[in-house]
C-alpha cells in the first residue's frame, strides 16, 4: 500500500510539473510571435509588453525548479522516473532562455525610429519567426507525448532555419553598404535575426531532452547546423 501510494503521490507530482512546464510554452510560444510583431509593426507597447511578460516566465521556471527538487528529495524517483524529473527542469530552463531572448528583441522596437522599412528583410524575418515558433509548439508536443520521432524531427530541422539566418544576414550587408543611414536600423535587425537563430537552438536543445529521458543517453551524433561561420564572427551574443 506505502509504495502504490508513493507511485500515486510521484505521478501527482509529475502530472504538475508537467502542466506548469506547458504554461511556460505557451507563453514563451507567444512571446516569440509578438517581439516580432512588435518589431515590424514598430509597436513600442507590445514590445514593452513582451518585456514585462518575461517576469511571469521567469517565476515558473522558479516554480518548477523547487518542485523539481522537492520531489527529488521526497520521493528519490530512479531511472525513468527521476529522467522525468530532470528533463522538466532542462526544458523550463529553454524555455526562460527563449523568453530572455524574445525579450531582448521586445527591447529593441523602441529603437527602431526611422522611415526605412524594407519589406524584403520583413518578409525573411517573419518566414525565419514562424519556422522557429512551429519548431517550438512541435518540440513541446513532442516532450509533453514523449514521441521520439517528433522530436528528432525538430533537431534535424535546425539547419534550414540558419540558411535563413545566412541569407538575411546578407540582405542586410546590402542595405548597409547601399546607405550609411540604414546601418543602425540593420544592426538591430540583425541582432533580432541571430536571437530567433538562437530560439532554434533551444528547440533542438528541447529535442535532445526528449531524446534523453526517453532512451536515457545523450544524443552521440553531432548536431546537424547550417554554415553560420560569417554570421556568427559579425554578430555577437547578446
Amino acid at each position: 500500500m506505502g509504495s502504490e501510494h508513493t507511485a500515486k503521490a510521484f505521478d501527482t507530482d509529475l502530472q504538475e510539473l508537467t502542466r506548469l512546464v506547458a504554461e511556460m510554452g505557451g507563453i514563451a510560444e507567444r512571446m516569440i510571435v509578438d517581439s516580432v510583431d512588435a518589431l515590424i509593426r514598430r509597436d513600442v507597447a507590445l514590445g514593452q509588453r513582451v518585456v514585462a511578460t518575461d517576469a511571469e516566465l521567469d517565476a515558473l521556471q522558479k516554480k518548477i525548479e523547487e518542485r523539481a527538487v522537492l520531489t527529488i528529495a521526497r520521493r528519490q524517483p530512479m531511472a525513468v522516473d527521476l529522467r522525468e524529473i530532470v528533463g522538466a527542469m532542462r526544458v523550463a530552463t529553454d524555455l526562460e532562455r527563449i523568453g530572455d531572448l524574445a525579450k531582448n528583441m521586445g527591447k529593441r522596437v523602441a529603437a527602431l525610429e526611422t522611415d526605412f522599412h524594407p519589406l524584403k528583410l520583413f518578409r525573411g524575418l517573419e518566414h525565419m519567426t514562424d519556422l522557429v515558433q512551429q519548431q517550438v509548439k512541435s518540440v513541446l508536443d513532442a516532450y509533453a507525448a514523449h514521441d521520439l520521432p517528433a522530436a528528432m524531427t525538430v533537431w534535424k530541422g535546425d539547419e534550414e532555419v540558419d540558411a535563413i539566418c545566412t541569407s538575411l544576414f546578407r540582405e542586410l550587408l546590402t542595405y548597409m553598404m547601399e546607405d550609411p543611414r540604414n546601418i543602425s536600423f540593420c544592426i538591430h535587425l540583425m541582432f533580432c535575426a541571430k536571437n530567433i537563430e538562437r530560439i532554434g537552438d533551444h528547440a533542438t536543445n528541447v529535442a535532445e531532452t526528449v531524446f534523453y529521458m526517453i532512451e536515457g543517453q545523450a544524443i552521440t551524433d553531432k548536431r546537424p547546423k547550417g554554415d553560420m561561420t560569417t554570421f556568427a564572427t559579425t554578430v555577437p551574443n547578446t
